[in-house]
C-alpha cells in the first residue's frame, strides 16, 4: 500500500512541478468531503490516500467535512467561484452534491464545472464507469484521484424527480421502488447470519403478503433526439466595423419572426403492477456517440415465486440494475409516475431513502461533466467505435 502511495504522490508532483504564467492563479478545488462513509472510515482513507496527491498536484485545495445528513446541500448554495468540484464519500454524498449544485439560482454556469469523485463509501455506483475494476482500495482511491489531474472528462445525464410539492431532488443513477429494494435495505439487520444475512433478509421478507405488488400507473414520453455538441471553444469577436453594419441593417429592417410549430408531446399511459420499478440512467453503460437520449424503465413481472425472490435478491444487491427475463423494459425522456392515496413505503434514489410519492422524473442529457481515468474513456469510445 505505502508504494502505491509513493507511486502515485510522484505521479501528481510532476503536475506540481509545471511551471505557470505569474498572471495565471492557482486553480481552486473545493473537496466535500463526508467522514460518516464507510462505517466512519472515509476521513482517514481520505487523509491518507487522496490528501497528499492532491496537495502536492499545485491545486489550491480547500477541504469541506461534512457533519449531518444534507448538509452538503445547504453548503452548495454558499458555495463561491472553484475551478473544480471534488466529491469524496459514497452514494449519498454525491447525491447531496449534485442536488445542491443544481438547485442554486445560477445552476447554467455552475453546472459546467468539471466534477471529481473519490470513492470513499460503501456504495459507490460511479465509480464502475469513471474508474478500471480494482481489488485494492488503495490503487483505487489514488487511480481516482489522479484521473482528476489528468483532466479527462465524460458527460454524465442527470434524473430530475420532482414530488408535488418538494423541491426538486438530482440523480446520476436510478430511483428504485419495489421489494427487493425495501428487502435490501434491511440486509444489515441480520449482520449475525454473516455471508447469509441479504437470503435471510430476502427470506423473512416473503412472509408479508404473498405476492408482492407494487401499483401505480405510469405516462411516459419517448426518447428524444440528441442535439449536436456545442463548441467549447467560443468564435472569435467580429471587427467594429462588422458590428455596426449588422446593428444598422437589424435597425432599418428587423428580421421577420416566424411562429414556430410546437409539436404535441406523444404521451403514453401504461397501469402497472410489478414487484419492483426502477428508472435508471444509461450512465453505467455510457455511449458517446449515441444519436437518442433516454432513460430506461424496468418493469418486472409480479408473478415471482418466493424461491426465485431470494435468488434474485441477491442478485440484485451485487448489480440493483439487472432487468430479468419477463420484464417490461421502456425507454423514456419523461415519466409521470402516479401511485393509489395511501401508497406506504420508500424510493431508494442514489441508494438513499425518500418517502413514496407521485413523481415526475425528467432526463437532463449530459448535464454534468465528470473527471474520468482516461483508460476507460479510450474504452469507451473503442466500444462504440465496434
Amino acid at each position: 500500500d505505502n508504494l502505491l502511495r509513493r507511486a502515485a504522490c510522484q505521479e501528481a508532483q510532476a503536475f506540481g512541478n509545471e511551471l505557470i504564467p505569474p498572471t495565471m492563479p492557482l486553480k481552486k478545488a473545493t473537496v466535500f468531503l463526508n467522514p460518516a462513509a464507510c462505517k466512519g472510515k472515509a476521513r482517514n482513507l481520505f487523509e491518507k490516500n487522496a490528501a497528499p496527491i492532491l496537495h502536492l498536484s499545485g491545486l489550491d485545495v480547500t477541504v469541506v467535512k461534512t457533519d449531518y445528513e444534507g448538509q452538503a446541500k445547504k453548503l452548495l448554495e454558499l458555495m463561491e467561484n472553484t475551478d473544480l468540484i471534488i466529491i469524496a464519500g459514497g452514494d449519498g454524498t454525491v447525491q447531496e452534491v449534485i442536488t445542491g449544485l443544481l438547485r442554486r439560482v445560477d445552476e447554467a454556469a455552475f453546472s459546467k464545472i468539471p466534477i471529481g469523485f473519490i470513492p470513499l463509501g460503501k456504495t459507490c455506483t460511479l465509480s464502475h464507469t469513471l474508474y478500471p475494476e480494482s481489488t485494492n482500495q488503495v490503487q483505487h482511491i489514488t487511480n481516482a484521484t489522479l484521473a482528476i489531474l489528468k483532466g479527462e472528462t465524460v458527460p454524465l445525464d442527470v434524473l430530475q424527480i420532482k414530488g408535488e410539492k418538494e423541491q426538486p431532488v438530482f440523480a446520476v443513477s436510478s430511483l428504485r421502488w419495489g421489494s427487493y429494494r425495501d428487502a435490501g435495505v434491511k440486509a444489515s439487520k441480520y449482520w449475525y447470519l454473516g455471508p447469509l444475512k441479504t437470503k435471510a433478509a430476502h427470506f423473512f421478507s416473503t412472509f408479508k403478503e404473498w405476492p408482492q405488488k407494487h401499483q401505480a400507473a405510469l405516462m411516459y414520453v419517448g426518447p428524444t433526439e440528441r442535439p449536436p455538441e456545442e463548441p467549447e471553444e467560443k468564435p472569435s469577436r467580429p471587427p467594429l466595423y462588422v458590428r455596426l453594419y449588422r446593428r444598422l441593417r437589424s435597425y432599418w429592417s428587423p428580421p421577420k419572426e416566424f411562429p414556430r410549430e410546437v409539436t404535441p408531446e406523444d404521451w403514453e399511459e401504461l397501469k402497472l403492477s410489478t414487484i419492483e420499478l426502477s428508472i435508471a440512467t444509461r450512465n453505467r453503460q455510457l455511449d458517446l456517440t449515441r444519436t437518442e437520449d433516454f432513460m430506461d424503465i424496468c418493469i418486472e413481472a409480479d408473478t415471482v415465486s418466493k424461491g426465485e425472490f431470494v435468488h434474485r435478491g441477491s442478485q440484485k444487491i451485487r448489480d440493483p440494475h439487472t432487468c430479468p427475463e419477463g420484464s417490461q423494459c421502456i425507454q423514456a425522456s419523461r415519466c409521470i409516475l402516479q401511485l393509489p392515496e395511501g401508497t406506504e413505503g420508500s424510493f431508494g434514489i442514489d441508494n438513499e431513502e425518500y418517502e413514496a410519492m407521485p413523481v415526475e422524473v425528467k432526463l437532463l442529457p449530459r448535464k454534468l461533466r465528470f473527471f474520468c481515468d482516461p483508460r476507460m474513456r479510450e474504452q469507451m469510445l473503442h466500444a462504440a467505435i465496434q
